[in-house]
């Protein structure tokens, strides 16, 4: 029997709060500040890796601290590090 308490990943994630959510195209306006699940979105990488990657990769945008726990990334500076990327 399958346990009815788990959910299939696609009922999880409609499950999330609504505050989790920013329209994806937020990232067209170049000085739009994007919260880390829209980066993950964008650029098809995960949270963790956007930090690691802001540790240690030099060409990465850098993130934006307003908060203990609240970082954003510029919609801008992630199209042209993706397209950067792209090209290389």
């Amino acid at each position: 029997m399958k346990n009815p308490k788990v959910l299939p990943a696609t009922l999880a994630a409609a499950a999330r709060p609504a505050y989790d959510s920013q329209p994806l195209h937020a990232a067209q306006i170049a000085d739009a500040l994007l919260k880390l699940t829209t980066a993950r979105d964008v650029a098809g990488i995960s949270v963790s890796t956007i930090y690691r990657k802001a540790a240690t990769d030099p060409t990465f945008p850098k993130l934006i601290r307003m908060g203990a726990r609240c970082t954003r990334i510029r919609a801008g500076d992630l199209t042209a590090w993706l397209a950067a990327q792209a090209g290389a």
